[in-house]
């Protein structure tokens, strides 16, 4: 390398590693998940209002949801940041890793946040702005320290985490309705398997650093495979109301059915294993269960969007 180019080669590398810290702080994967989960209602809330769902305003809308969703995710990193020290999988993140001050990161949050929210009211509408802020302050305020208090945490949690599709449905209709409620039903139950999976297999982690999810307190495992098996179910019906509602036609109904099935028979080989949270051989069908929760939910939103009933 020259010396004329050193220089640029360094400013290069700076502002790729600025950029992979910035992704880090506002968790660019769990927002992206959002996003596309926020896209399903927007496009469905959007054909049946009779509109294109393929316009500037979804992507306005995505923003908003985007920008308030990263916003809120790098304010839990700040309020988080001396329990993530402690965690092998969280201790490499900006803040713990001493890459970022907490200050810069709290007003990065704040200013996605609050842009998000005021992006959402004046291009969206009014309702999926408050709903949008209400999300982000239901997570900070009540998920995020409960995480200490009460394997509670977790439903507690759920209630923002499934909002994403139903804020997409508001800033296409501009009211809630039926339709977004289901949305918001699968996503509530599917997280229970997805999250406990996660707790499952960093169960170590988390008590170390005193996050009291469901496998970190349940010393055998029992009552977490209970709770996986029972909203993995619940989720074989729920699944089926968009059909039902006309949202989406039988090709839609019968990947549900499949989808369900085999989401449930991961959990069902978790349960069967016999083992508790602390045992290493119970940590591949906790992984297994995991990676088929990140493929369930995109499946079955791609799936609705693409046998739904305009």
């Amino acid at each position: 390398m020259s010396a004329a180019s050193q220089p640029l080669g360094l400013m290069r590398g700076a502002v790729m590693s600025a950029a992979a810290d910035y992704g880090e702080l506002m968790k660019l994967r769990v927002t992206s998940l959002i996003v596309m989960t926020a896209w399903c209602g927007y496009y469905l809330g959007a054909l049946k209002a009779g509109v294109s769902p393929w316009s500037w305003a979804t992507l306005e809308a995505l923003a908003g949801i985007g920008l308030v969703a990263g916003g809120t995710g790098a304010l839990n990193q700040v309020l988080e940041r001396e329990g993530d020290r402690l965690m092998r999988r969280t201790d490499r993140r900006p803040l713990p890793a001493g890459r970022m001050s907490a200050r810069h990161a709290a007003a990065v949050g704040l200013a996605a946040t609050l842009g998000g929210t005021a992006y959402l009211a004046l291009e969206a509408n009014l309702l999926t702005g408050l709903l949008a802020l209400a999300t982000s302050a239901t997570y900070l305020g009540l998920y995020t320290p409960l995480k200490r208090v009460s394997p509670i945490c977790t439903f507690v949690g759920a209630f923002p985490g499934a909002m994403p599709p139903l804020l997409g449905w508001a800033a296409a209709r501009g009211r809630v309705e039926w339709e977004a409620v289901v949305l918001f039903g699968i996503v509530f139950l599917w997280q229970f398997p997805h999250f406990h999976s996660i707790a499952w297999l960093y169960r170590e982690d988390y008590e170390r650093a005193g996050i009291l999810m469901r496998p970190v307190v349940d010393g055998d495992g029992r009552a977490t495979a209970r709770e996986i098996l029972v909203y993995s179910l619940a989720l074989v019906p729920v699944t089926l109301a968009p059909s039902l509602l006309g949202m989406a036609g039988s090709v839609y109904a019968a990947g549900a059915l499949a989808l369900g099935a085999a989401f449930f028979a991961f959990g069902v080989r978790l349960a069967k294993a016999g083992e508790p949270p602390s045992s290493a051989r119970s940590k591949a069908p906790a992984r297994q269960l995991l990676q088929a929760s990140v493929a369930y939910l995109p499946l079955l939103f791609a799936l609705m969007m693409l046998n739904a009933a305009g």
